[in-house]
């Protein structure tokens, strides 16, 4: 057995072999974010029952693999936004999303603000980070989702209500 740390703090206990094959399949995500992964398409690429391969990958990674797809692709759409002219529909189209209105909803739970704000603000910003070496600009730019965003916005629209807000243990 392996022991290392999530980022949660947690020590966590599990198989070398295990490890590479939930990284093999993390792997082919990065390569390919824009492809349907399915926990069943990822659990075969693991050698793996889909619900051990859940179970795992968020143990090891400290996310489900939903919300790391998720969180690859926004990076990705990010990164568009910021460094290319192509249309918002031709991103939403090449980081994964079937729909434009899913895209654009999703991202503005994630980052704050809409594609077309977020190219906005990007295009008229000073070019000050491009000293930085793109591996620490790309860490710092990753999109945080601890939580999920339904969660995330269920809390804004209870906000947004006056709902009192209950912490469940």
């Amino acid at each position: 057995m392996l022991d290392f740390i999530c980022r949660d703090g947690e020590r966590v206990s599990q198989d070398p072999e295990l490890l590479r094959r939930l990284l093999r399949a993390k792997d082919r995500m990065d390569a390919a974010s824009h492809e349907k992964w399915t926990v069943r398409r990822l659990a075969r690429v693991s050698h793996v029952s889909d619900a051990h391969f859940a179970r795992s990958f968020k143990e090891a990674f400290g996310v489900p693999p939903h919300r790391y797809l998720l969180a690859r692709r926004i990076e990705r759409a990010t990164a568009l936004l910021r460094d290319t002219d192509q249309a918002i529909t031709e991103i939403s189209f090449r980081t994964g999303w079937n729909s434009v209105g899913t895209f654009g909803r999703t991202f503005r739970d994630v980052t704050g603000e809409s594609p077309g704000g977020f190219r906005a603000r990007e295009k008229a910003a000073p070019r000050e980070l491009e000293r930085v070496p793109v591996c620490i600009l790309s860490a710092a730019r990753r999109p945080d989702l601890k939580i999920a965003v339904l969660e995330k916005r269920r809390l804004a629209t209870a906000d947004k209500v006056g709902v009192q807000k209950v912490e469940v243990p």
